[in-house]
């Protein structure tokens, strides 16, 4: 079954809400109309909703069954019920003044809809910067207990091929503990996605056929990981090639259950991430799916600048589907 269609059914009925801060893009809105006909999930856009409606009229987009919320227009009640959670989630770093300053940013509004439980997930970022979307959710949603930074992940999809690359989005250089925690959440990520978690911990290494200081926080990321969870297929140092092509996992790493079959790549680095997925996308013709935020305590997704309507629809399916 394709990634989508499987989604899709795991979803639909669900009435699962998403917000989306940016409202009057019309790949946005576009793609609520969409969901929303669908019945996939309950769009919530914020914005002016006389503009929107215009906007989207134009289009001939129909958006008879997408809430529209326009936070210069929320109730006096609402709005105090949102200051007051604002300033006491943030514990005396912000005053009342600087809250209300910040709850005039879409994202901000969004973030606290999410997390007073008025909307399940966010998608944010065809407008606005990654730091515009993760800042918030880090500062309101935070991160789940155990877990001390977020991460990013794609989802790679070519025809009957599934598999998960992380980090490729947040952290630059993460250390041994951080990388644990990237392939940990990665694994649950998989299992969202239908795909049994094989996580292979990358390096230019394979148990030990190199040496230096890069290769040792892969091994030393690779001990905590299965201390973490012991039940869960983590092995490492791996070439990728150990851990992709049977005859070579089965040549390099005899004893191991992931050489040769991982699902899961966890790269010791961002730059490697990067790159890595993207020769995957250009030269392999997989479809990158994501960034997909690991370890935050709600969904929030942070979009490419250059998404696409269809882009805006298929995050919005995979943000609904991490929801609890």
């Amino acid at each position: 079954m394709d990634l989508f269609d499987g989604l899709k059914a795991k979803i639909k009925g669900q009435n699962r809400t998403v917000v989306f801060p940016e409202g009057d893009d019309v790949r946005i809105y576009s793609a609520a109309a969409r969901l929303a006909q669908d019945g996939l999930v309950k769009p919530i856009l914020l914005g002016d909703a006389k503009k929107i409606v215009e906007k989207a009229s134009k289009d001939d987009v129909d958006l008879k069954n997408v809430e529209i919320i326009n936070p210069d227009n929320y109730s006096e009640e609402e709005k105090q019920e949102m200051v007051d959670a604002l300033v006491e989630r943030r514990k005396g770093k912000n005053t009342i003044e600087e809250v209300l300053k910040m709850l005039t940013d879409v994202n901000y509004f969004g973030t606290m809809l999410v997390y007073l439980h008025k909307a399940d997930a966010m998608v944010s970022g065809a407008v606005h910067p990654t730091g515009d979307t993760v800042r918030p959710a880090l500062q309101i949603i935070k991160t789940k207990p155990g877990v001390k930074r977020i991460s990013g992940a794609f989802v790679m999809q070519r025809n009957n091929e599934r598999y998960i690359f992380a980090d490729t989005a947040i952290n630059i250089d993460p250390d041994a503990a951080t990388l644990a925690e990237i392939a940990v959440e990665s694994a649950h990520t998989a299992e969202i996605f239908d795909i049994e978690p094989k996580v292979a911990m990358l390096s230019f290494s394979t148990k030990g056929s190199a040496k230096g200081d890069m290769v040792t926080k892969v091994q030393e990321a690779t001990k905590l990981a299965q201390e973490k969870e012991p039940e869960m297929e983590i092995d490492g140092e791996l070439q990728f090639d150990a851990a992709f092509v049977p005859d070579v996992g089965a040549s390099k790493a005899p004893d191991s259950k992931v050489a040769g079959h991982a699902t899961v790549f966890v790269f010791p680095e961002l730059q490697s991430g990067n790159i890595g997925y993207k020769i995957a996308q250009r030269l392999g013709h997989f479809e990158a799916i994501g960034p997909i935020l690991q370890g935050l305590n709600a969904p929030v997704s942070d979009l490419s600048r250059g998404a696409s309507e269809e882009d805006v629809y298929k995050v919005a399916i995979m943000t609904a589907a991490q929801v609890r």
